[in-house]
Parts: structure tokens; C-alpha cells; sequence
């Protein structure tokens, strides 16, 4: 798979670059952050690269990742990813800093991937999770346009180490 840059209202949806490591380890070392996407491994400036190669070797076609931006590429404003993309299926992940929290940089930029993976990657069906306890995602997933489906009991393990209740939203290819 090719990486792609995609653009939103007042953004840049690009590749990982190593030269992104300080934010990454800044972003992922903030408290939200680090509670609603635990990194495994250690959080210090090898591992936030070694977080960015993971991320950015899109060869094995099982995801793709994009720093989400600025327009001009910067400063980083989070994180946006398509994952276990198989068979027509896949699930979408973001974050955003905490400076960008409440100005719809995540529906934005969950919405230009969700966009152009239907286009381009003729995905059938993207679902969403996030624990029941985070409610600015559930915002998020309805600003996307991903409809709720249902609860997952205590279905993920998040970074205080504890399960918790997830909602799953979900999009079809065929939504209007």
C-alpha cells in the first residue's frame, strides 16, 4: 500500500516522519492520552520511534496510520489510523493533543480517512470502539457519522490497567 496524504477542513492528514518523535512522546505521555491508548513499551524518545516506524511501514497492507496535522504539515495535532484491515473490514483509531480537543480535529480527520478508505481501499465496513467512560469520543463517532451498535462488556484493557465497557459505532460503505 502507497501512503497517501489526505486533507480536511483545516488539515493535513500525512505519513509518520521520524522528526515527529518529540511530539509523539509529549502526546503520548499526556495523561488522556496515555489513559484511552496505552503504548506498550516504554514512553521515552526511542520508543515514541520506534511507535512512528510501527506506524509508518504501511508493507504488510493490515493498516494504515497518519499524523494529523496542521495545513502545512505541522504542528502535530494527533493521530489517525485504520487497523486490522482484512477482508473488507477494519477498525479506525485516533487521539489529538490536548490543545486540539474540542475544535473537531478528530471527527475531521476520522471523517477524510473513513472517506477514502470506502473510496480507495474498497472497504465494505469500519467500526469504531472506545470505552463507555470516554465520552468526547462518543461525540467524535457521531460527528463521523458512525452510528452506535451496541456495549462491549468490559472488552478492553485501557491504561489504568483496568476493563472497561466499550461502545462500538460502526460504518458501512453502503451509509449514506
Amino acid at each position: 500500500m502507497d501512503h497517501v496524504e489526505l486533507t480536511a477542513p483545516g488539515l493535513l492528514l500525512r505519513p509518520w516522519r521520524e522528526e515527529d518523535a518529540p511530539a509523539v512522546l509529549a502526546a503520548l505521555r499526556e495523561p488522556a492520552i496515555a489513559q484511552w491508548n496505552p503504548s506498550p513499551g516504554g514512553v521515552d524518545l526511542p520508543g515514541a520511534r520506534e511507535w512512528i516506524r510501527r506506524r509508518a511501514d504501511w508493507s504488510a497492507d493490515d493498516h494504515v496510520s497518519l499524523a494529523v496535522t496542521g495545513p502545512d504539515g505541522n504542528p502535530l495535532l494527533g493521530s489517525v489510523s485504520l487497523h486490522r484491515i482484512h477482508d473488507g473490514d477494519a477498525s479506525i483509531g485516533y487521539w489529538t493533543v490536548a490543545e486540539a480537543r474540542g475544535h473537531g480535529v478528530a471527527s475531521r480527520a476520522v471523517t477524510a480517512l473513513t472517506s477514502w478508505a470506502f473510496a480507495h481501499l474498497r472497504l465494505h465496513r469500519i467500526e469504531l470502539c472506545h470505552a463507555v467512560a470516554n465520552p468526547a469520543s462518543c461525540r467524535v463517532a457521531a460527528r463521523a457519522g458512525y452510528p452506535a451498535e451496541g456495549t462491549l462488556r468490559e472488552s478492553y484493557r485501557y491504561g489504568d490497567g483496568r476493563r472497561y465497557d466499550e461502545h462500538l459505532h460502526a460504518r458501512l460503505a453502503t451509509d449514506a
